[in-house]
């Protein structure tokens, strides 16, 4: 088998994705499945040896001799194909999870499938499942019954079913056998329930399995309406945020990982594996431009689902500075609004980033931005999906009015800063937008509002940001009221339509943020040293502020730079066209990953740039 290397991880971006709408797996090109939760994204790890190399739990699956190996995704889909180029012959890992051609989320079972192939000459494999439940720190056995494995914790049990001999001891599975061309074998996780009995898998219904997985991706990018230059790269990351999505509930995830830093060594790890409104709000835009309505249709409904609890309990959470509203930055992916942080000192953490975090203590912020990323959504919805109900716009006018009552706080920003609260321009950015596109749905469809206490906002906010958020020492619209630090962040302005994208002041305060934040296409959020967030040590550039920024030389007339931006952003992305959420010095992938922020970025860039040059 391939060995890892000295450092005992591999790059964060060596990694491609599978998943079957509630869970996901990371697969090493080395053939390591180094990350997986059952059932659900947010369930504890079984396999988590990308955050502990020894007490993590990983199942490999590779060629037993030195081989070359290259990652591919089957044309169309998130079935995942490893090969091994050994010397004696090639041979391939095909993963996948099956879906049972349904997204509807009413069968419980969880499996996840590894076929093993050799295409040419003769390659011998070899195998070792080491699952490690309740994120390293639970107890299991295992045990071999009719060539079966069944590996059992308090809290879950998995079966291993494998056409391939098992051997094994009472915590680990291994296998080898060599595979002649045309041969196959084949390796089935199944989650089991007490009472249930190991299901068999056979090579012919993994082939079935295969064609089925197969068939349900290409049915559903099949919707797609995109057609513009950058095809391959757009529906990659539309699959991606489709992989993102839950579908029992309709939630979508930020990132389906825990922990990846941000800093090699540094202490800013958090955990993804939940909804914040914000991000699932700019996916479920980035999905409505290519045509996808269900997962619009499915976030929705899960939105409905929080704000009717929000009004039937009928309280508002109070922070340091004032009521915190009708809505939590953030759920859980079942609802759920308790995400209590709490920190895995037993893992070491990726190449030794400690702390490994699960839950997440940002959800109790305030953070005013999430209004106007969730009415635009909305917006958007409206005009493109489907005409909202009229429950649906009474929550909408509900929100509007916490809005126009609450801008002026102080809050915790869109970046999530530790710093304490701030009066943050991009805060108040996006309360005017959800003011405003909640008018524009009124106006157009004839809908009951207060428009004109909505218009009265809406203008303060627009006169409040032009007069305290503009710098005349910069000559740039910056971080906060009364400040001088510049955010990328601020690239929204012309994005949400604020301002004019060919306003001096916007040409100016661009560039200000290429002189002081962009290097070579890539964007930083903020220099941390001038703007303290409370937290210690750097970060890599922002991928999302990077596309933006793409966006902006676009609004801004400058399409050949915005073209040129775009493409170097592309040559960023790993070997099967995915991001995690940061990019290092040296061009390495940062943060957890794959991230929905990033993704959703290059939609947008991709789209809008593509318009632009015809």
């Amino acid at each position: 088998m391939a060995e890892r290397p000295e450092s005992r991880y591999l790059p964060i971006a060596d990694h491609g994705l599978i998943g079957d709408l509630r869970s996901i797996a990371l697969v090493g090109i080395d053939g390591t499945i180094d990350w997986y939760c059952c059932p659900r994204f947010d369930s504890a790890s079984v396999f988590a040896s990308i955050l502990d190399a020894d007490r993590g739990g990983s199942f490999q699956l590779a060629a037993d001799v030195p081989a070359r190996t290259k990652q591919f995704y089957f044309p169309d889909t998130n079935v995942l194909i490893t090969r091994f180029f050994a010397g004696d012959g090639v041979g391939e890992v095909q993963d996948f999870m099956p879906i049972n051609g349904s997204s509807d989320g009413h069968d419980d079972r969880h499996r996840l499938l590894r076929r093993v192939v050799c295409v040419r000459g003769t390659v011998p494999f070899r195998a070792r499942v080491a699952p490690r439940f309740g994120y390293g720190a639970q107890p299991h056995t295992a045990r071999i019954e009719d060539g079966q494995a069944v590996f059992a914790s308090p809290d879950l049990t998995l079966a291993l079913t494998s056409t391939a001999p098992l051997e094994g001891d009472d915590r680990d599975v291994w296998s080898r056998f060599t595979l002649l061309e045309g041969q196959s074998e084949v390796f089935a996780l199944d989650r089991i329930e007490d009472g249930q009995l190991p299901r068999a898998c056979p090579r012919a219904e993994a082939e079935e399995e295969f064609a089925a997985t197969v068939d349900f991706w290409r049915r559903w990018l099949h919707a797609s309406r995109y057609r513009g230059r950058w095809r391959e790269m757009v529906h990659r990351s539309a699959l991606t945020l489709k992989l993102l999505t839950y579908a029992p509930t309709g939630a979508i995830v930020a990132a389906p990982t825990t922990s990846l830093p941000e800093q090699v060594g540094g202490e800013r790890n958090w955990d993804y594996r939940y909804v914040w409104i914000r991000d699932a709000a700019f996916a479920v835009y980035a999905l409505l431009r290519l045509g996808f309505t269900e997962e619009a249709d499915g976030f929705m409904a899960f939105l409905s689902r929080q704000m009717g609890l929000s009004q039937r309990t009928g309280q508002q959470a109070v922070g340091p500075t004032g009521p915190k509203g009708p809505l939590q930055i953030m759920y859980a992916i079942d609802g759920r609004a308790e995400l209590p942080e709490r920190e895995l000192s037993h893992l070491e953490g990726y190449l030794g980033s400690a702390p490994v975090r699960v839950g997440n203590a940002a959800a109790e912020q305030l953070q005013l931005d999430i209004y106007g990323a969730l009415i635009d959504s909305i917006y958007l919805y409206d005009k493109w999906g489907q005409p909202i109900s009229s429950d649906r716009w009474d929550e909408v006018c509900a929100l509007v009015e916490w809005v126009c009552g609450n801008w002026e706080q102080a809050d915790d920003g869109v970046w999530e800063t530790r710093g304490g609260p701030k009066r943050f321009l991009y805060s108040r950015l996006m309360c005017w937008v959800a003011i405003e596109r909640a008018m524009r749905m009124a106006i157009r469809r004839g809908l009951p509002a207060d428009i004109p206490r909505w218009r009265e906002t809406r203008d303060t906010i627009y006169r409040r940001i032009m007069s305290h958020c503009w710098s005349e020492r910069r000559q740039a619209f910056v971080q906060q009221e009364e400040g001088d630090v510049l955010d990328a962040s601020v690239l929204m302005m012309p994005l949400a339509k604020f301002i004019s994208p060919t306003d001096p002041k916007w040409l100016s305060t661009l560039d200000a943020l290429t002189d002081e934040l962009v290097s070579d296409s890539l964007v930083y959020r903020y220099d941390p040293r001038v703007s303290p967030d409370g937290l210690r040590g750097e970060e890599g550039t922002f991928s999302i502020c990077s596309f933006w920024y793409v966006e902006a030389l676009v609004r801004a007339g400058r399409p050949e730079d915005a073209r040129l931006a775009f493409e170097k952003m592309l040559t960023y992305a790993n070997h099967l066209g995915l991001y995690a959420e940061e990019i290092g010095h040296t061009g390495e992938q940062r943060g957890n990953f794959p991230q929905a922020f990033t993704h959703f970025a290059l939609i947008s860039a991709a789209f809008n740039l593509d318009r632009v040059l015809g």
